[in-house]
């Protein structure tokens, strides 16, 4: 019966060890955490591994936005300040030698700096008197105001003084300043900067303070007999100037007799002569319509006879 019987292979126990899964390894935690532990180790193997050997794609290059590089010898050139820049670092004093120059070189230059300049006001030309006044006060010596000494010493700043007076007075006298009201105003401010001249001791350097006098009694003159052609110098007396240049020729001496003369001739309908009260020679009638304006009585009944 044996012999019928097909030969069986003969089994060996220890073909099928290793697929055997002993109970006590799978059930460890320990045995759970050295997995794991294998499992990480064969990942960073993984990352270890050059990419150079890897079946990456191939890396291109990288492509940043071309920018312009200064050289160092471009910051350090030397190179001259532009105008503007260059007008900044001047002082007044300093712009107005270099206008000045400049117009002394190319006179067409001059003349267009003449005619497009603003006019001066009189505030503006007081006040540039009035910085002549303060270099002539600073020149003073102390204790010898009006000796020969102090003469000496502020010559020069009186000279300067006394042609800025000059020219500024011109400035503002008619035809080249048509507004009555704005040349007296100048002349008013002016005289006032001539009544504070030194009266020196010595009688001969009094002739600069009495040419002045005689220059602005002038000007004076001019100015009031212009008002006298334009409305009979009505501006010359409601303004009060016949008031203040009569205070001018007291404060002066009596220096200023070519513009009281003015005053009383062509300003004489007023009806009183400012120095003396008396009526003034203008040979205008006092009851004429414009006194009657002047004096409010226009009008007013006319008285005929006793009443």
């Amino acid at each position: 019966m044996n012999a019928v019987l097909s030969p069986q292979p003969p089994i060996f126990p220890h073909q099928h060890e290793t697929t055997r899964i002993s109970p006590s390894r799978s059930m460890s935690p320990y045995n759970n955490m050295a997995s794991r532990k294998r499992k990480a180790d064969d990942d960073n193997d993984d990352m270890s591994v050059s990419p150079l050997s890897s079946p990456a794609l191939p890396s291109r290059p990288i492509v940043r936005p071309s920018k312009k590089i200064r050289q160092a010898n471009d910051d350090v050139a030397a190179r001259p300040l532009s105008l503007p820049r260059l007008l900044e670092t001047l002082t007044n004093d300093q712009l107005r030698t270099v206008l000045q120059t400049i117009c002394e070189r190319h006179p067409d230059i001059g003349h267009e700096v003449v005619t497009s300049a603003p006019r001066p006001t009189v505030a503006c030309a007081l006040d540039i008197l009035a910085g002549y006044q303060e270099k002539l006060h600073d020149a003073t010596p102390l204790g010898h105001t009006n000796s020969d000494y102090a003469y000496f010493r502020v010559k020069q700043q009186l000279g300067a003084l006394l042609d800025a007076i000059s020219d500024f007075t011109s400035q503002f006298l008619p035809p080249l300043e048509q507004q009555t009201n704005i040349s007296l105003q100048f002349l008013d401010g002016v005289t006032k900067v001539i009544h504070e001249l030194p009266d020196w001791e010595n009688q001969s350097h009094r002739h600069h303070k009495d040419a002045a006098y005689d220059e602005i009694s002038a000007a004076w003159a001019l100015v009031i007999t212009e008002a006298s052609k334009r409305g009979g110098g009505f501006i010359v007396h409601t303004g009060g100037w016949d008031q203040r240049l009569v205070k001018h020729n007291q404060q002066s001496g009596g220096k200023m007799g070519q513009a009281i003369n003015a005053l009383a001739v062509e300003v004489g309908w007023q009806g009183q002569n400012p120095i003396t009260d008396t009526p003034a020679p203008s040979g205008r009638d006092p009851n004429s319509i414009l006194n009657q304006l002047i004096n409010g009585a226009y009008g007013s009944p006319v008285r005929v006879g006793p009443w």
